[in-house]
């Protein structure tokens, strides 16, 4: 088994959109990319997800550079290729054609396999007011909790 199981969300996500659906996609990594995402490196500032010739592209999702690398360490910031199936593929292209949809990483973690996968949603923008209503109903939860 491996004891570097990383399970880390997207937190910004959730409070910017509304989540529609949920897909589990593969990411095609270099070598050093996966020593920096095992020490937890990574930020998910403004990533998102877009099509190229149908496939599915992540973009500006930052894995920092391996402190252990020599001239063979990655780019920090480059367009990692996601992996899905045709059927998955072809479903969310779509609906990411479709006015205000658009594709965001909720969570990268590690597989029992060592394997790095992403949970990735569909998702709509929340207006300013949704906004607001998540966090009253998140110190309202917080106040019902401490009141036990």
């Amino acid at each position: 088994m491996n004891n570097n199981n990383i399970n880390i969300k997207n937190k910004k996500a959730y409070f910017k959109f509304e989540i529609l659906d949920n897909y589990i996609a593969g990411v095609v990594l270099q070598g050093t990319e996966i020593k920096s995402i095992r020490n937890g490196n990574i930020s998910f500032n403004d990533s998102y997800c877009y099509f190229v010739n149908g496939e599915l592209y992540l973009k500006n999702f930052h894995i920092a550079e391996y402190e252990n690398g020599t001239y063979n360490n990655h780019e920090p910031l480059r367009e990692r290729k996601l992996l899905m199936t045709k059927r998955e593929l072809k479903k969310l292209s779509e609906k990411v054609t479709e006015k205000g949809y658009t594709i965001v990483p909720l969570r990268i973690y590690t597989t029992d396999k060592g394997l790095v996968k992403f949970d990735i949603g569909l998702a709509r923008g929340k207006k300013d007011y949704d906004k607001r209503e998540t966090i009253k109903k998140r110190d309202i939860d917080r106040y019902m909790k401490n009141e036990k």
